[in-house]
């Protein structure tokens, strides 16, 4: 964390639109005050774009700097540091802030450093890479990330190094960072679906990223879905199990049986604790022969 303002400092976390964001969201840190000077030394472009005039201030000469960095407020009130917006890509159609992978990846243990870049190494095959000093292994990190990230930010591989590579001045040479071999790359094995809402759903994925199969453990994002591919498989999803699943949810699955437990979820968030308590009772001293059944009567209906 980076603290808190000094005195007479104002800091600020603006989103593109140049509005404050809540608690927790990223956005970029800007310096107002009386503190912040008028600009740099004969760059007029890099001025004009990094002064502008304070709109939080009632003073019309006040100046606003734009730091270029990236951070977020913290419930303490103090700011965490995410790194430079330099390193921010767009990846399937998401906006994503590599200092923010960085900073969730550095809290694992036995992390020394980390590096996130958005690599593309084949041609139209963007992917993020996660390159990383320290003791733990790769898949280690790897469910680490999955726990504290959204699926389409989780990097698809992870490159354990001994040390970065540095320029002249001492910083970390992004470009020097190596290609991943083959076995940095996340390999899922295939597992069959389970249960009828698995197998459908693997149906609708299979539709919409045009893959032959799909297994319960793939993830949406690396078999090539992006954001515009996850609203239409949202739209299918309603469509096909008549439910009200959050767009949120599909962006949190981080695989296909994580996505179809969400749409089980969203199933019985519309009964009441009444009717489940019921449909409960009405099923208490059932043998499972005559729980299939009943299931097959229902589903004939």
């Amino acid at each position: 964390p980076l603290g808190k303002p000094v005195r007479h400092d104002r800091l600020y976390i603006l989103n593109e639109q140049q509005q404050p964001t809540p608690i927790g969201v990223v956005g970029e840190i800007c310096v107002g005050g009386i503190g912040v000077g008028i600009g740099y030394f004969n760059q007029p472009e890099l001025t004009a774009e990094r002064f502008i005039q304070d709109p939080f201030s009632q003073n019309a000469d006040a100046r606003l700097y734009k730091t270029g960095d990236l951070g977020r407020w913290l419930a303490d009130g103090t700011i965490e540091y995410l790194g430079r917006n330099d390193f921010q890509v767009k990846l399937r159609g998401f906006r994503i802030e590599l200092g923010e992978i960085e900073a969730k990846l550095g809290t694992a243990e036995q992390i020394q450093e980390v590096a996130v870049l958005a690599r593309e190494d084949s041609p139209g095959d963007k992917r993020l890479v996660a390159y990383y000093v320290g003791a733990l292994d790769a898949e280690a990190l790897r469910a680490h990330a999955s726990a504290q990230l959204p699926a389409y930010m989780v990097p698809a591989a992870y490159v354990q190094l001994a040390s970065f590579p540095l320029t002249p001045n001492g910083k970390l040479d992004r470009k020097a960072l190596p290609a991943p071999s083959g076995d940095a790359w996340v390999s899922r094995g295939y597992e069959a679906p389970i249960g009828q809402i698995e197998e459908t759903l693997a149906s609708l994925w299979a539709d919409l990223l045009k893959v032959e199969r799909v297994g319960r453990q793939d993830n949406f994002f690396e078999l090539g879905g992006h954001s515009l591919l996850a609203v239409q498989l949202l739209a299918r999803i309603r469509q096909t199990f008549e439910i009200d699943v959050p767009l949120n949810d599909i962006f949190a699955a981080h695989d296909l049986a994580g996505m179809a437990q969400a749409i089980v979820q969203a199933g019985l968030g519309s009964y009441s604790q009444e009717d489940i308590a019921q449909a409960m009772a009405e099923l208490d001293g059932l043998s499972e022969e005559e729980i299939a059944q009943l299931l097959a009567e229902e589903g004939e209906a």
